[in-house]
This record gives C-alpha cells, sequence and structure tokens, in this order.
C-alpha cells in the first residue's frame, strides 16, 4: 500500500473519529491509529480490500494505535480474510481487545486471520 488514508473531522457536537492509515515501512502491509467505525468504515473497508488484492502470503495490519473497532469493522475484516486465496493470512497485531473477543465470539475459527498481541 503506498498511499496515506486520514479521516478526521469536526461535526456539529465536536470532534468525529478519524482514522489514519499509513503503510508499514519494510513489511507488507499497514500501520493504523484511530478508530474503525461508522465514519472511518470506507477507509477501512479500503485497505481491506487493497490487501484481498494484493499477492503477498502475508499482510500486516498493526493495529496498536487503534482505540475502537466496531463489530462491523470486525465483520469487514472476517469478510476480508474469507476471500483470501487459500495459504493467505491477515497477521493483525496488538489490536484493541475487543477485536478478539469479537472474532472469537462471532467468527470462531475464521480462517485467514492471525492475532498477535506482541
Amino acid at each position: 500500500m503506498n498511499t496515506r488514508h486520514q479521516l478526521s473531522e469536526t461535526g456539529p457536537r465536536g470532534p468525529v473519529p478519524g482514522l489514519a492509515v499509513f503503510p508499514l515501512a519494510g513489511q507488507h502491509g499497514v500501520r493504523a491509529a484511530g478508530e474503525v467505525g461508522l465514519t472511518t468504515r470506507a477507509i477501512w473497508e479500503g485497505v481491506l480490500e487493497q490487501a484481498v488484492r494484493e499477492d503477498d502470503d502475508v499482510y500486516h495490519l498493526e493495529l496498536s494505535g487503534v482505540t475502537f473497532v466496531d463489530v462491523a469493522g470486525v465483520g469487514a475484516l472476517a469478510a476480508a480474510a474469507g476471500r483470501l486465496r487459500d495459504g493467505r493470512r491477515f497477521v493483525v497485531r496488538r489490536p484493541p481487545p475487543a477485536l478478539r473477543r469479537m472474532l472469537d465470539l462471532l467468527w470462531p475459527g475464521q480462517r485467514g486471520i492471525e492475532v498477535s498481541t506482541s
């Protein structure tokens, strides 16, 4: 991924949550910071769609800077993993705890996703 995406605005009730996505240096994947929710879903889904189209066996998602992921964001990750060809996977590093809990509860045994806390 060669592009940088960022969304953050101020709405009528204050700041709207944002999501910034940057390419990972030396690895195939991205580092994200912010929140994955209604206002940032298009960015998140775009990142995942681009990852599905790439040919690398492992695509890294560094999420230590992500503070919140809603269930639709986790669902988008699970759906993208389901579209990966055999042998490919997402390695999700340091996600918010809720992401792993939602995967375990709603998408148990989902192939193509490896969650790492280190």
